[in-house]
């Protein structure tokens, strides 16, 4: 199996290198990653300036590329500045929780849908922040998953999402918000957003987000088509 490996927390992510020793039990890694963290990129790509990609070291033996850019672009790189193919776009593993609504922001899996455009199979995977460091643990437990359910003959995307000391992994949904977004004003013309976690996102265990909150690994099968298929089906066979 052929795999790139990229993120949207940076080259220099301290979780990174023990997520890219992991891959390597899987087989050929290749890592691209962005220079600078890039976190509510979701799938952007610069073509309108130039972009500096450099090789470095990121942990003893195991070296990528540093992309001054967005983890779309990493994945661009990848696949058509080095001119390989994959078998896996594996993202992450992120700083903080990819859940519900905020999905659509995310750089990290700003990657797999960008993947998804050149047909390949994506994992977009996340954890709490206060267990980042310790989430590589679990990673086998999720392979063992998808591989004994045969996800990726169903799909092609998946969002995992790890919380602390987890004790069940489950399929979920996209849940709803989980954030409350605002607005605060830092003074002159300066604003800055924020939120709070939501408390009210309902009790569906099949939701990405209650999923979490009972300590379950949540794993959600997503698609990168924005066509909504039901209605196109609806209009053209009238």
């Amino acid at each position: 199996m052929k795999i790139l490996i990229t993120n949207d927390d940076g080259i220099n992510a301290p979780v990174l290198p023990l997520l890219a020793k992991w891959a390597q039990s899987l087989g050929e890694i290749t890592i691209a990653a962005p220079k600078f963290e890039q976190s509510g990129k979701s799938q952007a790509i610069h073509f309108t300036r130039e972009i500096e990609i450099t090789k470095v070291e990121i942990a003893r033996g195991i070296f990528g590329y540093s992309v001054d850019s967005t983890p779309a672009d990493c994945v661009r790189f990848g696949v058509h500045g080095l001119k390989q193919s994959y078998d896996l776009i594996l993202s992450g593993i992120n700083r903080g929780y990819n859940l519900g609504d905020d999905i659509v922001y995310s750089g990290t899996c700003g990657a797999i849908f960008e993947g998804a455009r050149m047909g390949i199979n994506g994992l977009a995977v996340s954890a709490d922040i206060v267990n980042l460091m310790e989430a590589p643990a679990y990673l086998n437990m999720i392979w063992e998953f998808i591989q004994k359910n045969k996800l990726y003959d169903y799909n092609t995307l998946y969002n995992v999402n790890i919380p602390p000391c987890p004790n069940d992994i489950r399929i979920t949904k996209q849940g709803g918000a989980y954030y409350n977004d605002t607005f605060i004003h830092n003074g002159g013309n300066m604003y800055v957003q924020s939120g709070d976690i939501c408390q009210d996102s309902g009790n569906d265990p099949t939701s990405d987000i209650i999923s979490i909150r009972q300590s379950a690994i949540s794993v959600t099968p997503l698609i990168a088509s924005r066509t909504e298929m039901t209605v196109f089906n609806k209009l053209t066979t009238k």
